[in-house]
């Protein structure tokens, strides 16, 4: 008798996600299972050159990216994962960075687009994780562009102007972005305050009396209504309008100027 061969079926080769953090792959390798490969990418693999501008104005300021120091090994390994997988699932954080690293992650590994879904993870439960595994989408090319200026413009912010403070100042002074912005603002407004009138200017306010002769005028007044809609007797309708008068007058409140200068105090002065 001859003995049978025994026939191993091929193993089909697990789907991987990719992700930022070591430890946020040890937890989602638990929650999915075998049938998928977890592997950490550690931040950013890929950034303009270190001591390049890295960015060509002349082309539409189109960069130049090199691989950061010590993430080759990263590449290499994520690369072999996904070599032969059938879907390939980054999930990076849901923001602006984490889309530009899946973008370079993908760009440099030369994964097929067909085989590339992006998953986001907004929560490591494992309901949620499971959630966005069967529901990925695309990587998002708005945000990489978004954050591809970003970068852009901190370098060329940081390599333009740096140079002109070292002079004045001292060597390693470095510019950004945000605080040249802010700087200037802050220029612009001490200039604004210096331009003012340091003169202090005052506004004086006074209350005017309503002279004897106009309230022996309303005292003496007849009322307006006559017959029997007269209620009110002469004497009473006169003071009623004499209460109205001084309540008129002095619930008026008189302008008060502060001056042209923050800080100048202004009084009001009344009764002369």
């Amino acid at each position: 008798m001859c003995a049978k061969k025994k026939t191993t079926k091929p193993q089909s080769s697990p789907n991987v996600v990719i992700v930022e953090s070591p430890a946020k792959a040890r937890a989602i390798g638990g929650y999915l299972g075998r049938g998928y490969r977890v592997e950490a990418s550690v931040g950013h693999v890929r950034d303009l050159p270190p001591k390049e501008l890295g960015v060509d104005p002349a082309n539409g300021f189109a960069p130049t990216y090199r691989v950061i120091r010590g993430k080759r090994k990263v590449l290499n390994q994520i690369g072999k994962a996904a070599k032969g997988a059938a879907t390939v699932y980054v999930a990076t954080d849901p923001d602006r960075e984490g889309e530009a690293i899946a973008w370079h992650i993908v760009d440099e590994l030369g994964i097929p687009p067909e085989n590339i879904r992006r998953a986001l993870f907004y929560e490591i439960t494992p309901a949620a994780v499971k959630r966005a595994i069967e529901n990925p989408g695309r990587i998002d090319s708005r945000k990489v562009d978004a954050q591809q200026a970003r970068r852009i413009l901190d370098r060329l912010v940081g390599y333009k102007i740096s140079p002109l403070l070292t002079a004045p100042f001292y060597p390693g002074l470095s510019a950004g972005r945000v605080q040249t912005v802010a700087l200037r603002l802050v220029c612009e407004r001490e200039a604004a305050i210096e331009s003012v009138d340091s003169r202090a200017t005052r506004t004086f306010a006074r209350r005017r009396l309503i002279p004897k002769r106009r309230l022996r005028e309303l005292s003496s007044a007849p009322p307006r209504a006559s017959g029997k809609w007269a209620t009110l007797s002469a004497k009473n309708a006169a003071a009623r309008r004499l209460r109205r008068s001084r309540r008129r007058r002095f619930s008026r409140r008189p302008h008060v100027g502060w001056g042209s200068v923050p800080g100048a105090r202004c009084r009001w002065l009344s009764g002369f």
